[in-house]
Formats: structure tokens, C-alpha cells, sequence
């Protein structure tokens, strides 16, 4: 057991003994509070013969309640100049690997080789989309991820049909994962402290996805598709979005779905069955 980083007078001795400023680029707010640690650890319900890939483990706050659960743990960090800070602040703990590197490019797969794992992180705002839908659209043998990211973000992932928050971004997580919000954590956990409360989501990998499609890349093109102008009727967004122009209506009325909807109003099952009319 080694002093809590998660507190505000470690963390900032900690930045003035290595003389780090925080990079606005790549979206760096460093967690002061001890209590949303425990339970981002307890949300993972991880067990100490599991591995866990945290990703931005920034100056070890987390990446320290992680190894303290017993697992292991591979932390990959894209800023070079913490990769020695990380190397300070878990020197006493064996059972940490950091791993240099950008989470959008390295070869996972090459530095995890354990059959099952699970992902565990405090994500960046400006690039959390592109990291979760990263993950998943590798089909990682990832049990479940939990990560922290914007609120807003967060209540997107779990919408349902009809409302403002449903998207692309829904029904892609929602297809892949069961999601949950577990807690909200606000600006005060943080240094420095963002505009925007942030979330904790826990999203539970599927075995096979909660619908039946011929093929997925269809179904993602229509989805894109649905949300491509939110003003728009599905007739005319799939239109725009390069499908047969002239076989819209055709595969709408094999699917049974009325072209004046709009997207946002779709369930996965129904844009299945557009994706399934159109093959």
C-alpha cells in the first residue's frame, strides 16, 4: 500500500515535484477523490487473477486502485512525459506494465494476451467515442468496459428510441454491450475541475447481439444513414446516404417501417429489419 494519488495535496505534489502542467490537447483533468476510485474499482468487480487495460492512466490514480485489487494490470498512456511519473508513483507495485503508446493504434491484442479482460478507464471527452467504438468494433475478448466520460455522452450510450439523446452512438453501444450508468461524478472529483458533470458507465459485453441481421455492415450503414440529418424522414436520409435510390421505398415496405420516421424514433430490431430487406 503506497500514499493514495487521489487526494488533492498528493496530486499536486506530485505535479509540482515533476513539473507537470496539464496538456488542454489531450484533454488531461487528474481524479482527487478516493471514494470514485474505490468505485470505479468495485463497478469493474474485478477479481485479482483477472487483467484489466486502462487506458490514460495519466499519473497513476487509478492505475493504483486497480493494482491494489490484485489483478493485473496494462495501462497505455499516449503522453511520453508521464511515462517516467508512472514509473515513480507505482514503483511498489509488481503488478503494473505501462505501455507507451496511442490506445487508437497499437496492436491490443499484441500486449494483452490473456483470453478474457476487462477495460477500465477515465477517457479523455474530446476522443471517447472513437476509443469505445475502437474497442468494440475489434471484437475484443472484452468482458466489460468501465469507464468515466461526459455525462452527456453517458446518456447517450444508454438512450432508448424517441428521445433527443438517441443515435447512432445508442444503437452502435446498445447492439454491442448492455450499458449502464452507475454514478455521476462531478467537477469538484477533478484537477483541474471540467465545465460538465462527468458519468461512470459500465457496459457488459454480449455474447451475440440483441438482434438477428444478414449482414452488419448494412445494418451500420443504415443507422448511419437514419441519423445523417436529424430533420430528415428516413425515406430521404436513405436516399442521401447511398442507398438505391430507387429501391428505398421497396426495402422499407419489406421491413414493414413507415418512411416518414425519423431515425431517432427507430429500435435496433426495426433498423435490422431495413438492413435484412435491403440484403
Amino acid at each position: 500500500m503506497q500514499p493514495r494519488i487521489a487526494k488533492r495535496d498528493v496530486t499536486l505534489h506530485i505535479l509540482k515535484t515533476f513539473g507537470l502542467h496539464m496538456s488542454k490537447k489531450l484533454g488531461q483533468n487528474f481524479l482527487i477523490d478516493e471514494n470514485i476510485v474505490d468505485k470505479i474499482v468495485s463497478a469493474a468487480d474485478i477479481k485479482p487473477e483477472e487483467t484489466v487495460l486502462e487506458i490514460g492512466p495519466g499519473i497513476g490514480t487509478l492505475t493504483q486502485g486497480l493494482a491494489e485489487s490484485g489483478c493485473q494490470v496494462v495501462a497505455v498512456e499516449l503522453d511520453a512525459r508521464l511515462i517516467d511519473i508512472l514509473g515513480k508513483t507505482l514503483s511498489g507495485y509488481n503488478n503494473v506494465r505501462i505501455v507507451h503508446g496511442d490506445i487508437l493504434k497499437i496492436d491490443i491484442s499484441r500486449e494483452i494476451l490473456a483470453e478474457r479482460y476487462k477495460v477500465v478507464a477515465n477517457l479523455p471527452y474530446y476522443i471517447t467515442t472513437p476509443i469505445i467504438m475502437g474497442l468494440l468494433e475489434q471484437r475484443l475478448p472484452i468482458e466489460r468496459l468501465v469507464t468515466m466520460v461526459q455525462k452527456e455522452v453517458a446518456e447517450r450510450m444508454v438512450a432508448r428510441p424517441g428521445g433527443k439523446d438517441y443515435g447512432a452512438l445508442s444503437v452502435a453501444v446498445q447492439y454491442y454491450t448492455e450499458p449502464e450508468i452507475m454514478f455521476i461524478v462531478p467537477p469538484k472529483s477533478f484537477i483541474p475541475a471540467p465545465a460538465v458533470e462527468s458519468a461512470v458507465i459500465r457496459c457488459i459485453l454480449r455474447d451475440k447481439p440483441p438482434v438477428d441481421i444478414n449482414d452488419e455492415k448494412k445494418f451500420f450503414r443504415v443507422v448511419k444513414a437514419a441519423f445523417a440529418q436529424r430533420r430528415k424522414t428516413l425515406t430521404n436520409n436513405l436516399k442521401g446516404a447511398g442507398l438505391p435510390a430507387d429501391q428505398v421505398q421497396a426495402i422499407l415496405d419489406t421491413a414493414g417501417i413507415d418512411g416518414t420516421r425519423r431515425g431517432e424514433t427507430l429500435s435496433l430490431d426495426e433498423f435490422a429489419a431495413i438492413a435484412n430487406a435491403w440484403e
